[in-house]
């Protein structure tokens, strides 16, 4: 990862679970000079194509639009109030959505790769193309062995709930 500051343990702990998972950073040097970092998953999406997310240095993180034909926001939500004022004078107040900017780049960072684990390892975990398996299928092996031996699992906690990653 081109970003990451040795010494800081805030990204020296992005950098080892981006490793652990076989998270790339994929950016260019166009992207790192204007602040954006782009993470490709080891996984694929629809249409055979690589999963990638990207941190931008405005404060959003956005999917890159390789599931679909956009890319959009993952940013966290707030609703707000704006308003429109007709050339007549009437005033129109509507309800909208607003993403919360994240403003520093280690929290984006670490915002992106808990959205990542949650939502894209945890959720497709029978479509990598790695070595992982999902628990059920791997304890179905080991029960067909005649050791019956068993890899170490790793936990990952993410906004208070535990995930197990074997």
């Amino acid at each position: 990862m081109k970003t990451i500051y040795k010494g800081d343990t805030r990204y020296e702990k992005v950098y080892e679970q981006m490793q652990l998972l076989g998270i790339r950073d994929v950016s260019t040097e166009r992207q790192v000079r204007n602040g954006t970092i782009v993470w490709r998953l080891p996984m694929k999406g629809r249409g055979n194509t690589h999963i990638e997310y990207a941190a931008f240095a405005s404060g959003y993180v956005r999917n890159q639009g390789n599931q679909c034909h956009s890319n959009w926001q993952i940013n966290k939500c707030e609703m707000g109030k704006r308003e429109y004022k007709f050339p007549n004078g009437k005033v129109y107040e509507y309800d909208t959505k607003e993403r919360i900017l994240i403003p520093i780049e280690i929290d984006r960072l670490e915002y992106m790769m808990k959205y990542v684990i949650k939502n894209e390892f945890i959720k497709r975990a029978n479509m990598l193309y790695t070595d992982f398996v999902p628990k059920w299928q791997y304890e179905q092996k080991c029960n067909e062995c005649e050791n019956n031996r068993r890899a170490p699992e790793v936990d990952i906690i993410i906004d208070g709930q535990r995930y197990s990653v074997i």
